[in-house]
């Protein structure tokens, strides 16, 4: 939350955005932080971006990291993709550097080594991603896209 005069007055053509963002007179941004005990602020993620498996809260900034990781990974996002058992599951969406190649597996081999399983993404989609003409990355398109996928069979739900 934030308050001064700084903050934008509200959103372009938008009066139920704007009316849902001021609240008292503070502004909600939807970002999730923690304060260290250093004072040092650290944005986690999004609230609408935020996961939650089985219970389990993710942080698809979290689980970006370590895709960015990967030798091979030019580009990533991570989206919720709906799922009948744990509810949503970690779908990573990735573009590859140039001549360099990459299996579903490998990519979920390399996140299993690096994140707790439960934040591990539990399908990888190989494609462009789409992004705003200043760079970017449209997550709402990627979560149409995500959920138009379906919940994962039931054989995957025990990796």
């Amino acid at each position: 939350m934030f308050k001064g005069n700084t903050v934008m007055s509200g959103y372009l053509k938008d009066l139920n955005a704007t009316k849902q963002a001021f609240k008292g007179g503070w502004f909600h941004s939807g970002d999730l932080a923690v304060k260290h005990p250093d004072d040092y602020i650290e944005v986690k993620d999004r609230l609408k971006d935020i996961i939650i498996s089985g219970g389990e809260n993710i942080s698809t900034v979290e689980v970006e990291t370590v895709l960015y990781g990967h030798p091979a990974i030019l580009e990533a996002a991570v989206v919720a993709r709906p799922d009948d058992h744990w509810g949503e599951t970690p779908c990573a969406f990735v573009k590859l550097k140039n001549g360099h190649e990459a299996s579903e597996q490998e990519i979920v081999m390399f996140c299993r080594d690096r994140l707790p399983h439960f934040m591990v993404p539990k399908s990888v989609v190989f494609d462009e991603i789409p992004k705003t003409a200043t760079g970017k990355i449209q997550k709402f398109i990627l979560r149409e896209k995500a959920k138009a996928m379906g919940s994962l069979p039931s054989l995957s739900k025990a990796q």
